[in-house]
């Protein structure tokens, strides 16, 4: 199985990143995890992204805050799938991080999720390697399933409560 690349800005970013780990390894997904600033080791960024693909990822997840170009610095470098997640800081909510990562020009595509959207990010990551392997699928499928129960296990609750 392929593998997911897992990249922040800062470390500062890990509590964020910690629930799309959490998400890989409840399907059994291997991963890396790697700290490359698109600012501050630009050098590091590029030759991970270049190298991504022959190291045997099959996606990269990308999250940063404030100007947030890490997922695009990222997927300029590599062909591979690239899942930016814009991290909220303390200045515009992750506004200004949220525009950054999504806002890519035509030709350098970034799948982005919510502001602090790991878990997302991770169950995209999981869906793209997914596609080319069945038994990945069929986890999603009965994750689904299971997310689809609990819900409808909670209606009926409501139902029996309020609907007379």
């Amino acid at each position: 199985m392929k593998k997911i690349g897992i990249v922040m800005g800062s470390d500062s970013d890990l509590p964020v990143l910690e629930k799309a780990m959490t998400t890989l390894d409840k399907f059994g997904v291997p991963y890396e995890v790697h700290v490359y600033s698109a600012h501050r080791t630009p050098v590091e960024a590029k030759e991970f992204a270049q190298q991504a693909r022959a190291n045997g990822f099959g996606a990269i997840i990308a999250a940063a805050g404030k100007a947030a170009h890490l997922a695009g610095a990222i997927a300029a470098n590599t062909t591979l799938p690239v899942i930016g997640i814009p991290v909220k800081s303390s200045t515009l909510d992750g506004l200004d991080a949220l525009l950054s990562t999504v806002q890519m020009p035509g030709g350098i595509p970034v799948a982005t999720v919510a502001i602090d959207g790991a878990e997302n990010a991770a169950l995209l990551a999981i869906q793209v390697l997914g596609a080319s392997d069945a038994e990945l699928a069929a986890k999603l499928d009965a994750a689904r399933a299971e997310a689809a129960a609990k819900v409808l296990e909670k209606n009926k609750a409501v139902e029996a409560k309020y609907n007379h």
